[in-house]
């Protein structure tokens, strides 16, 4: 760009980051007011919907490294959140389960999500929500996010990608052939 000239617009990826910026400082605090962080609700959120086997599973569904898991968990283990145990059938292997405590957070942290989302929605119809993924999908996409894991929420609720495709067709006609 030249000195003193002005893009006509402002840059998308600006936008995108302050935005992101904002939401995400905003869905830290609604957390924070409930006793958590989005780390632990994260790590809570995957023990229930997902229920990985093991910590290593854990740390893939949450998206973290290992070790970065290891450190939320051994405070969350610390504050009563959670539990660990040796695989019996392999030492090397933990196993996370949450406790009565977490899982009373869980169900804390889960409202304020709830209520967050019911914020960022306000306003919003159903098309502009559908619109608002396949827009953030193709935006991941432009920059070259062929990533094949699995978001941390995955599972969490249905979305068009996930629903299983359903027919108008009448029944017993057949659909037509690709």
């Amino acid at each position: 760009m030249l000195p003193g000239v002005r893009p006509l617009q402002v840059p998308i990826g600006l936008r995108l980051s302050h935005t992101a910026r904002v939401v995400s400082r905003a869905f830290d605090d609604a957390l924070a007011a409930s006793g958590g962080s989005v780390p632990i609700w994260l790590v809570l959120l995957n023990l229930k919907i997902q229920r990985p086997a093991n910590q290593r599973q854990l740390a893939q569904a949450v998206g973290v490294r290992e070790a970065t898991l290891t450190h939320h968990l051994n405070a969350m283990e610390t504050l009563g959140l959670v539990s660990r145990r040796r695989d019996p059938a392999n030492h090397r292997v933990q196993q996370v389960e949450l406790t009565e405590a977490g899982d009373a957070l869980f169900v804390r942290l889960r409202q304020a999500a709830v209520e967050f989302d019911s914020r960022l929605r306000d306003g919003l119809s159903g098309s502009d929500l559908g619109s608002l993924d396949l827009l953030l999908a193709r935006l991941a996409g432009n920059v070259g996010d062929d990533d094949a894991a699995a978001p941390a929420w995955e599972g969490l609720a249905d979305t068009p990608r996930t629903l299983p495709r359903v027919s108008n067709d009448p029944p017993g006609r057949q659909p037509p052939s690709a």
